[in-house]
């Protein structure tokens, strides 16, 4: 439940933090808030000169309290990342959001976004965008002097400041980042991650058992009955072959190489 909060400035003029009404009137609208401005945090992750907030009071004028808004998501260039209770544009060196984004709801009527359109018209917002998630219906305005003229063909779109484009499907709003990463919600980032992690796990699972086979294939190999009569068996080869060759030799019918002169052989022979 939300309660009325207001902090007084040094000129005790008060400035209400909060309005005592829900940040979004369905569970719809509150997922996409937070899938915008979470996946805006994303991108800028990197960068401190750029504040993001959802659902902030920003008065853009000292001294005048009533004169104020409280965007679904707003993104400030040049002005450090830090918690605030409301944006006092006065105190941010006058710099104003230059990125809105609304997420309608059903209770949201003509007449309050045309004034919001005015607001954001008159106090120096740059890029403006309205999306219906029941609809599946995105708007686009962007600065042309001082004026902010709607976008004409918003399918495909790229954020001139923020870098990110968006993709109408028959179904939902396709959000993707510089790096063409799709913007997702905290349960569906949960489930890529236990993908990865499932998939990372199967791999090593299945690099573990080729290493498994390959060990019990070794295993087996240096184990065989024909590896370990190997070497003896080569040395009793060598030897069998070796008698072998001498009985053959010791077989064999020989000549003499000479015979004495005085043998009968040789009388005959005169």
């Amino acid at each position: 439940m939300s309660t009325l909060i207001s902090t007084p400035t040094r000129s005790g003029v008060v400035y209400p933090e909060s309005d005592g009404q829900p940040i979004a009137e369905n569970t719809l609208q509150f997922r996409w808030i937070v899938t915008i401005k979470e996946g805006l945090e994303a991108v800028f992750r990197d960068r401190q000169d750029v504040f993001i907030a959802g659902d902030l009071f920003w008065y853009p004028v000292e001294g005048d309290p009533k004169i104020r808004v409280a965007p679904d998501v707003m993104i400030v260039f040049g002005r450090p990342k830090r918690e605030r209770r409301s944006y006092l544009q006065w105190e941010e060196g006058g710099i104003a959001p230059q990125v809105i984004f609304e997420i309608l709801s059903p209770g949201n009527r003509t007449w309050e976004m045309e004034q919001k359109l005015l607001f954001y018209e008159r106090y120096g917002v740059q890029e403006y965008y309205v999306y219906d998630p029941e609809m599946i219906e995105l708007s686009g305005w962007l600065r042309e002097k001082d004026e902010l003229r709607e976008i004409s063909a918003i399918n495909g779109w790229t954020s001139q400041l923020l870098g990110i484009r968006f993709v109408l499907q028959p179904s939902t709003l396709e959000i993707f980042d510089p790096e063409n990463h799709p913007f997702l919600t905290y349960l569906e980032l949960v489930q890529q991650r236990d993908q990865i992690a499932q998939e990372r796990d199967q791999i090593a699972q299945e690099r573990d058992q080729v290493a498994q086979e390959r060990d019990l294939d070794l295993a087996l190999s240096d184990s065989s009955p024909l590896k370990r009569v190997t070497a003896p068996a080569r040395t009793v080869f060598v030897l069998l072959a070796a008698a072998f060759c001498a009985v053959f030799y010791l077989l064999l019918p020989r000549q003499p190489l000479w015979q004495p002169t005085g043998s009968p052989t040789a009388r005959a022979g005169r």
